[in-house]
């Protein structure tokens, strides 16, 4: 784990001005990055014929129509992927998992050229046309201003993974015009704490992105509704069986989206092959489905009147964006799956109402308040933030009825999907990394560090062959009561204790096999579990994979860590400035 910059800690007084002006500049600066982002993308979706706009204003030329819908999406999949393999130091798309990473065990982000290009490639997937979201990108892209802080010494405990947080926040708020669900978005999901000293220049960070995209910019929302609520009580138990379906349609989309990418890795070896192959899958869809190219805001928006999808199409359209989307992440087009699970929950929650409504003729309030329920009900189980989720909602429709039917249905969601699939994509991508969230913050920690950075130094070790008092004498001396025995080419054949058999010529037939061995890949969460009911003066330490003793560590020294660890995010949690 890498320490934080900050070597001295500064005045009270000094670190507020610092945390809020952290908090103004990397707040200023995402908001301004990611709207320029979007209105990049929006620029590329309506030159390379993308928008249902443009694709109107050249519907008289239905052949260009036609060859830009597959040539687009292939081409852009073939350029993401070499530049990814050749300009990138990451080789790999990034995302929000790394921005976790980052700043949960306080490392640097990748580097900055893997994130600009990163950001670039993303904006040239989302502008021609695959099925990726944007909300991931613009995440990252806001943590690499706050990232930047980093090299700031000012004697702020974590400055930079808080103003990693700031970027976050005013990304998300930037992009919903939910400055609310900004701020819990980054402390559900980035810094999963909500320390004073983090809190505060997060809202503030969170309500300048709010700020400029909604005042100076007024950029319009994601989508707006009018309803009057919910008509009908038992509608809410309506929502909560479209929770526990948006759940399982949930977990298949991140289980494919998992599997797809290392299943496709394994036939096509060239990335750039990928990325292109899924590129023309984009466009050959689109073809006869134009609904799945892109973000599919204009479908989104479509979602929420009433009788603007045939339920054959939704079906069609549910399963199409599931699969394009599994796909063009899994071949490695830059993007994230937080835009694509809004358009497919929404689909589902209007499926849901038309089999409700239509099919068994039961009374409802209309298709907005089951498309929002389905909506954030399938996002929230993805990205494992439905707080985030709820005051979305909240921040956008400004209805209690509307908030508290989605609440319903993401509650209900996340049941199912957290015991099924995990908290959420991101927990379960940095789980395949050996970064494993699911027993708590403080377990991921402990995993983090290894045994073999406890040795203790003096380990007495001996040969079969020694006389039992000479290596009697040479435990006295460091004060063990164990000898680890190595046999000539250094690997641990057990350990000896001084006893009746020190009249013995040799010590060999005295050893007895370990009663604990770790190794070089032990972690510390791992150790602690194995030491109960442990007794000796410190377990062997072996290499994995040439048996070679290394050293030894003491129980002492292993709980010692612990407790340091332990207190360390005690004090990062409650910290007040």
């Amino acid at each position: 784990m890498t320490a934080d910059p900050s070597i001295s800690t500064a005045p009270p007084l000094l670190r507020v001005l610092v945390l809020t002006g952290t908090a103004l500049v990397v707040g200023t600066a995402a908001s301004l990055a990611a709207i320029a982002l979007v209105e990049l993308v929006a620029l590329l979706n309506t030159s390379l014929l993308v928008a249902p706009k443009a694709r109107v204003q050249w519907e008289s030329l239905p052949w260009l129509v036609a060859a830009t819908t597959i040539l687009v999406p292939t081409l852009g999949g073939l350029i993401v992927g070499l530049v990814h393999r050749h300009l990138s130091p990451a080789e790999r798309p990034l995302g929000p998992p790394d921005v976790i990473e980052a700043v949960q065990f306080h490392k640097p982000l990748p580097g900055l050229r893997s994130g600009l290009i990163s950001t670039g490639t993303a904006a040239l997937s989302l502008g021609a046309g695959a099925s990726v979201g944007q909300y991931g990108p613009m995440v990252y892209l806001g943590a690499i201003f706050g990232g930047a802080a980093r090299r700031l010494r000012l004697g702020v405990p974590h400055l930079a993974s808080i103003a990693i947080g700031c970027g976050v926040a005013a990304a998300i708020s930037t992009a919903f015009n939910a400055p609310i669900a900004g701020v819990l978005f980054a402390h559900e999901v980035v810094l999963r704490h909500y320390a004073t000293r983090a809190f505060a220049p997060v809202t503030v960070a969170s309500v300048t992105g709010y700020v400029f995209a909604n005042v100076i910019f007024e950029r319009p929302a994601l989508f707006r509704i009018e309803t009057p609520g919910i008509a009908h009580g038992y509608e809410f138990a309506l929502v909560a069986a479209l929770g526990l379906i948006v759940a399982a349609g949930a977990i298949v989309f991140m289980r494919l989206l998992l599997g797809l990418g290392p299943a496709l890795a394994r036939r096509v070896k060239r990335p750039e092959l990928r990325t292109a192959l899924a590129g023309l899958a984009v466009g050959l869809t689109a073809l006869a489905l134009p609904d799945v190219l892109g973000i599919g805001t204009s479908t989104l928006r479509f979602a929420t009147i009433d009788g603007a999808f045939g339920p054959v199409e939704v079906v069609i359209l549910i399963i199409a964006k599931i699969v394009l989307t599994a796909l063009c992440i899994g071949a490695g087009f830059s993007g994230g799956a937080f835009s694509p699970a809004l358009l497919i929950g929404s689909l589902i929650g209007v499926f849901f109402w038309t089999v409700a409504s239509g099919f068994a003729a039961v009374p409802t309030s209309g298709v907005a308040i089951y498309a929002i329920s389905g909506m954030m009900g399938f996002a929230s189980a993805v990205i494992g933030a439905p707080l985030t989720c709820i005051l979305i909602v909240f921040e956008l429709t400004r209805n209690y009825d509307v908030t508290i039917a989605a609440m319903v249905a993401v509650v209900f969601s996340n049941l199912v999907s957290h015991r099924a699939f995990g908290r959420s994509l991101f927990d379960v991508q940095l789980a395949r990394r050996g970064i494993d969230f699911s027993l708590g913050r403080d377990r991921a920690h402990l995993a983090a560090l290894e045994v073999v950075d406890y040795l203790r130094t003096g380990a007495v070790t001996a040969r079969p062959d020694e006389p039992p008092p000479d290596v009697a004498a040479r435990l006295q001396q460091h004060g063990w009561r164990e000898a680890f025995v190595l046999d000539g080419d250094g690997r641990l054949l057990g350990v000896f204790a001084p006893g009746a058999q020190d009249a013995a010529a040799r010590i060999g037939p005295g050893v007895d096999p370990a009663r604990l061995v770790f190794d070089d890949t032990t972690d510390l969460a791992e150790a602690m579990e194995r030491l109960r009911g442990f007794v000796g003066d410190a377990v062997p330490v072996v290499s994995a994979t040439t048996g070679k003793f290394l050293g030894a560590v003491s129980e002492a020294d292993l709980v010692a860590a612990w407790l340091d660890e332990a207190a360390r995010l005690r004090k990062e949690e409650n910290a007040s400035a």
